[in-house]
Formats: structure tokens, C-alpha cells, sequence
């Protein structure tokens, strides 16, 4: 699936989706791990003047892989990174986002710039608590299929997120597949339960198919590929046409076929409700780490 295939998808599903020119837009990055990595690669690859990406990370080597990749400025030292940044794009793991955002609250109050976070769990009030009350806050839940420029993202902004400041964390998700917003928050754990651990669902259903077809006698490799392609295929159909899952579903399942035995095997082992204790038991979760680092603020 490819990072067009995302943006076709978003404007057949979002007809008034504008990607606005991000020449104009310095952006800092702190934290400069995979995902801060692919959002880089996938905003220069959309035109934007990497002489405008500043990247802080405390790692050297982290820093040296990524001016070697890419022509941005680097540093070691958060507060030298967004100095009169438009943008703030937070990129640290969970558990070290108290710490940063309250290092950075000061100049943050004073700069007033759009910041966005793509830490999973924590929630905006959380983060305004530690950045300032009139801090603009876009929180994101990208999945990890961003590394590839092929993620699906949900976002939600605070009430002091301008409409243009809107437009630019759409178009900075963007850069890494489809960016969809959502108007409550707490929507963001079922989103962190359906495409934030999604990919797993789908490499473990993968897995499942690999092995079942090397049980019926393919070479590993074979039912490797043939599983994965398999996968490819019906996710890229899926994204370019109009109809739903179902539809499409229906479309390939020919009456007394092959098809049709097998999905009667899965609907009557309870494939469907399986699924769905899933996404709840993984909500459930999402819930309670987003309780943790609020009671830690």
C-alpha cells in the first residue's frame, strides 16, 4: 500500500481535505525515534524545505543517522530545537513526556506555537497541565504502518487550535498516510484499540495463514508470500473502492464455493465477536494508561 494509495483514500473519503504548502513553516521535533523519522522522510518527499525540520534527541548516534538520511538540523538541546518554531511536534516515548513538556512549558507559553503530540496514552488535559492553560495541543494517534508512509492517523485539537494551525497537523499526518480527526476525545481509545494495534491483528491473522497453508502442504516461503500479497491486495481494493467490507466481502464469497466454506467456518467459531472482546479489552487498556500518566502529572 503505498503513501498514494492513503491520499487517494483521504479524498474520495474527505472531499475537502487541502494539503497547505509547509515552506513556510519551521517545525521542530524532539524526539527523533521511527515514527519522528517517517514523518520527516514523508514531509520532504511532500516538498517541504528540510532547511525548516529542526530534530532534538539526547542519542548522537540517533541524531548522525538521521542528518545522514536527511538535510535537517540537529541538536542535542530541546529548548535550541524550538526556538521560534511554528511547530512543535513531541516524538518521546510516554513516560518521558512529563519531563520534556515541562522543560519546554516556559518557552512554549512565550512562542505560542502549535504542538503536537503523537505520544499514545496521554491525554490533552494532561498535556496542557504540564505545557500551560493557553497551550495549542493536537493530540495524534499515528500506527505504526507511518514507518512506510502508509499509517492511518486520528487527531483531535483543544479549542485554542486555530483553523490554519488545523490545516497544518493534517498536512504534516498526511505525509504518512490518511489523517482523520475526531471531535471527542475519548473516541481516541477506540481509535488506539482499532488502527493503533491494529497492525497486529492483521500480522497475526498473516501468521495464521502462512501456517495453515504450509500445513496443507505449501513451502514456507510460498505461503509466506502468498499470505502477504493476499493481505496487500485486499487492503489496497478495499482503499480505492467505494463500497464497504462487507460488499466486497460478498462480491468474492460465490455461493457453495470455496469461499463460503471457509467464512462459515470463522462466523461459526465466532470470529466476529472475538474480534470485537478485542478492541474492547484493548479500549479498556488504553483507558487505564491514560489514567496512570494523568495521575502522575
Amino acid at each position: 500500500m503505498t503513501n498514494q494509495v492513503c491520499k487517494t483514500a483521504c479524498r474520495a473519503q474527505h472531499a475537502s481535505c487541502i494539503v497547505i504548502p509547509m515552506n513556510d513553516t519551521t517545525l521542530a521535533f524532539i524526539g527523533g525515534g521511527n515514527m519522528a523519522s517517517s514523518l520527516i522522510g514523508g514531509l520532504i518527499a511532500d516538498g517541504c524545505d528540510p532547511a525548516r525540520i529542526r530534530v532534538a534527541d539526547p542519542r548522537a548516534q540517533q541524531l548522525e543517522r538521521l542528518s545522514g538520511r536527511f538535510p535537517v538540523t540537529t541538536t542535542t538541546d530541546n529548548r535550541t530545537a524550538i526556538a521560534q518554531a511554528d511547530v512543535i511536534v513531541l516524538a518521546v516515548k510516554p513516560q518521558s513526556m512529563q519531563t520534556v513538556a515541562q522543560e519546554l512549558a516556559a518557552d512554549i507559553s512565550q512562542q505560542q506555537p502549535l504542538v503536537i503530540s503523537i505520544a499514545a496514552g496521554i491525554r490533552e488535559a494532561t498535556l496542557r497541565d504540564w505545557l500551560g492553560a493557553g497551550a495549542a495541543i493536537v493530540r495524534t494517534m499515528p500506527n505504526t504502518p507511518a514507518m512506510v508512509q502508509s499509517g492511518a492517523t486520528a487527531l483531535f485539537a483543544n479549542p485554542a487550535v486555530t483553523e490554519e494551525q488545523r490545516s497544518i497537523a493534517e498536512s504534516i499526518l498526511r505525509a504518512v498516510g490518511i489523517a482523520i480527526w475526531v471531535d471527542d476525545e475519548s473516541l481516541m481509545d477506540a481509535v488506539t484499540a482499532l488502527s493503533g494495534s491494529g497492525p497486529a491483528y492483521f500480522f497475526l491473522f498473516m501468521e495464521a495463514l502462512q501456517q495453515a497453508g504450509c500445513e496443507l502442504g505449501l513451502p514456507v516461503n510460498t505461503a509466506r508470500l502468498l499470505a502477504l500479497q493476499t493481505a496487500f491486495g485486499a487492503a489496497k481494493m478495499a482503499l480505492e473502492s467505494t463500497e464497504d467490507a462487507a460488499t466486497l466481502r460478498q462480491r468474492v464469497t460465490s455461493p457453495g464455493g470455496t469461499t463460503e466454506r471457509a467464512i462459515a467456518v470463522l462466523q461459526d467459531g465466532g470470529f466476529e465477536a472475538l474480534i470485537g472482546k478485542a478492541l474492547q479489552a484493548a479500549a479498556t487498556r488504553s483507558r487505564e494508561l491514560a489514567d496512570e500518566f494523568g495521575n502522575n502529572s
